[in-house]
């Protein structure tokens, strides 16, 4: 049996307001609500309603042998609680299907393991509870922020009982291996490990309304030849994107959505492929042996490492001076101090400070509310010396209060 994994990553960012050096010590509302409640409406009404409604019909046409699967961070879903109940509503009716699965990630759609594990397992757990509230499910499968992966993280995550985990199928991982099967963690061998090919991902993703690629224009029926083009024996093909690809970084005009609903159609009728979850695989496949990433591993750019998120000064400085404040924020009882040190993590504040515009510079504009990486790194400082005033007085008011009980 030949498989497709559909995985499909939904993330908005709390972005940043415009926060001024004047603005510390007086000013600790950090998020940009406006922005952040248009943008997620410019979103869901290009993107995840009629996309919803999309796969929704096809599960319905195709009698539950259409499957999919997602992660949606917390700081989404936050944001379809406050702004528009009914796109998660219409998430909830994919999952009463019974053929879409939600994976467990960081609730913040941050960077955490790099720094704190204490601080990764309490979003991850925090994430969970969202996903069993919302959609009924209890995920067995975990794709971490911008899928990043190492050894030592899939360590974390199977101590953890996760039974699999997403991770990039990179070249130069790879090497002569192809990412079209099941693998497991080296390190832990009970950990199922589904590669993403991001050659016939990004095809989707990010070639289907370039007019100068050599596959334009993509149909259904000419991608399908290109999964039977594919080795015989190779039994997975991972299909992992982001769900904005649908509607939003392809417009609606390109045809992407009719490319969408063709597919399935194609796959049943003119391959030996059927659609399968990241559970399903890790249950039912057979591991073509063990894959080793001593270093982390991401989706991004090139290079498929960190650079993007921790690859200059500015980054690795506004990085290095959060987690600074990781343990006197934990000692804090303020929940609001809890919930922007929760939100200021989010990997994003640290994409927009990237340096790399150049082969990748594209893909790192999009919704960057910052005219510079300097922007976004002095914005961001700003608001956490603010941050900073914050802790340091409520932990103040704390020892007063431990002194007080003391007498």
């Amino acid at each position: 049996m030949k498989n497709i994994c559909f995985y499909f990553q939904v993330h908005q960012p709390f972005r940043l307001k415009r926060y001024h050096f004047f603005n510390i010590g007086k000013d600790s509302n950090y998020f940009d609500d406006d922005s952040n409640s248009e943008i997620l409406r410019k979103v869901a009404h290009n993107c995840y309603l009629p996309a919803n409604r999309v796969l929704l019909d096809l599960i319905h046409k195709h009698g539950g042998k259409f499957k999919v699967s997602f992660s949606i961070s917390g700081a989404a879903i936050e944001q379809f609680e406050l702004y528009m109940p009914e796109v998660l509503e219409s998430f909830k009716e994919l999952a009463r299907t019974g053929c879409v699965e939600f994976l467990a990630e960081t609730y913040g759609h941050s960077l955490a393991i790099l720094k704190s594990e204490e601080e990764f397992k309490a979003q991850v757990a925090a994430h969970t509870q969202k996903v069993q509230q919302h959609f009924g499910q209890t995920p067995t499968v975990f794709r971490n922020t911008e899928l990043i992966y190492s050894d030592h993280i899939g360590n974390v995550v199977a101590g953890m009982g996760y039974k699999a985990m997403l991770a990039e199928g990179a070249d130069n991982v790879l090497d002569w291996k192809s990412p079209n099967y099941l693998y497991t963690s080296a390190t832990s061998p009970d950990l199922k490990l589904l590669l993403k090919n991001f050659r016939l991902s990004d095809d989707i993703a990010f070639r289907f309304s370039n007019h100068e690629w050599s596959g334009f224009p993509l149909t259904a029926d000419k991608f399908v030849g290109w999964l039977n083009d594919l080795p015989a024996d190779e039994q997975l093909v991972n299909l992992f994107m982001d769900y904005e690809t649908f509607g939003e970084h392809q417009w609606v005009t390109t045809g992407i959505f009719d490319f969408l609903k063709a597919l399935p159609d194609m796959v049943f009728y003119h391959s030996a492929f059927e659609f399968i979850t990241p559970a399903e695989a890790a249950k039912t496949l057979t591991s073509a042996g063990a894959v080793s990433m001593p270093n982390p591993v991401s989706w991004a750019d090139e290079e498929r490492d960190l650079s993007a998120w921790l690859g200059n000064d500015l980054q690795d400085d506004a990085f290095g001076t959060l987690y600074s404040l990781e343990a006197k924020v934990k000692a804090c009882d303020d929940e609001k101090i809890k919930r922007d040190w929760l939100f200021l993590q989010t990997s994003d504040h640290f994409y927009y400070m990237c340096t790399k515009f150049f082969a990748d510079g594209d893909v790192h504009k999009y919704f960057n509310p910052y005219y510079t990486p300097y922007d976004a790194f002095m914005n961001y400082m700003n608001v956490i010396a603010d941050f900073t005033l914050r802790v340091e007085q409520q932990c103040d008011k704390s020892k007063l209060k431990d002194q007080a009980l003391a007498f």
